[in-house]
């Protein structure tokens, strides 16, 4: 009879003790919040908002130190930056990525997209150079210098055919280093997320309401000042990138009055003038939307319409003035406007 009550009350111990134990580990169990934090980055402003359990924040700047450290212009001891002075000649991990996505690109638009382009750049006063404006035999020289078709890599090394050519991957980085930061969210297991990088913006799953992650397309209005932040259009972004590239924000304006944008047109090493202010891409990765978005304002409205049309992956928001000044849209996106 003592036995049995001994087993009963051992019994009633054991199960009060697993009762316990399952309380404790409930309460210990971290449980998913809002994280959200700013930081500069690649010259530029990065916010990043998750939910989650983690706080991320070291572990994304660590990730994005080393992205900077392979592929900033701005760095000396970046990879870049030692190839470019002909100090090494193999690419490190991120370079072996970035490189084919950029190659692609380029072929997909006919060279308007050229990471040999910063010679042009630098000389009309862009980049790390400024002054008077080039002459025409100046450009005509540097345009010895700019050809993506000279860069040549395989197994793991690379090769430029002119020593002389600057490889410069701004076009691209910001958007690399925004999938990056997804891809490391997403290897922790967080499935609601946006992240953005200058205004390259990765998206997944829902905002911290529940609802559909919703981005602004800035109105080009002329500001070389960056403050007018005026709303054209909202489009919902789900599960995808989205960049945007225009010449209403860095441009100048000569002596003469004439009007000089940053965006250089590769083929003719002079800054482009046509209709299209602006260009919204929506790709599976953001350094595909930042590529192409930088493309087409080389291209023009005709020649963009022409790749969107033979690429399905791509969706886009183009703004450009009609013949008589007004601005007018082409697009393939969902807006909020529109069923």
């Amino acid at each position: 009879m003592k036995l049995k009550k001994r087993q009963i009350a051992l019994l009633i111990f054991l199960i009060i003790g697993t009762i316990y134990v399952a309380m404790t580990n409930d309460t210990k169990a971290p449980s998913a919040k809002t994280w959200k934090f700013s930081e500069r980055i690649f010259g530029t402003v990065m916010n990043v908002t998750y939910t989650g359990t983690e706080d991320l924040h070291d572990t994304i700047m660590t990730c994005l130190k080393s992205v900077d450290s392979s592929l900033s212009m701005f760095n000396p001891q970046s990879t870049i930056s030692r190839i470019n002075r002909g100090e090494t000649d193999t690419l490190d991990a991120y370079l072996a990525e970035i490189l084919p996505m950029a190659h692609s690109v380029s072929e997909a638009t006919d060279g308007a997209f050229d990471i040999t382009i910063a010679p042009l750049v630098n000389a009309w006063g862009f980049g790390f150079k400024s002054g008077q404006l080039p002459t025409d035999a100046q450009v005509d020289s540097l345009r010895a210098l700019v050809g993506y078709k000279g860069v040549v890599f395989a197994n793991g090394l690379i090769h430029k055919e002119n020593p002389g050519t600057i490889i410069d991957l701004s076009a691209i980085a910001k958007g690399f280093g925004t999938d990056q930061v997804a891809k490391l969210l997403t290897e922790h297991g967080v499935k609601n997320f946006m992240v953005e990088i200058g205004g390259e913006i990765v998206t997944r799953g829902n905002n911290p309401k529940g609802k559909a992650w919703h981005i602004g397309i800035n109105r080009p209005v002329e500001d070389s000042t960056s403050t007018n932040n005026e709303i054209q259009e909202v489009i919902e972004v789900h599960d995808r990138a989205m960049a945007t590239s225009g010449n209403y924000r860095n441009f100048y304006i000569t002596e003469d009055g004439r009007k000089v944008s940053h965006t250089i047109n590769p083929s003719t090493g002079r800054p482009v003038q046509h209709s299209l202010l602006s260009s919204t891409v929506l790709a599976p990765t953001c350094a595909m939307a930042d590529a192409f978005a930088t493309s087409f304002m080389v291209m023009g409205i005709e020649k963009a319409k022409e790749v969107v049309e033979t690429h399905p992956e791509l969706q886009v928001y183009f703004i450009y003035t009609d013949s008589t000044g007004n601005f007018q849209t082409w697009q393939n996106i969902k807006t909020e406007e529109q069923p």
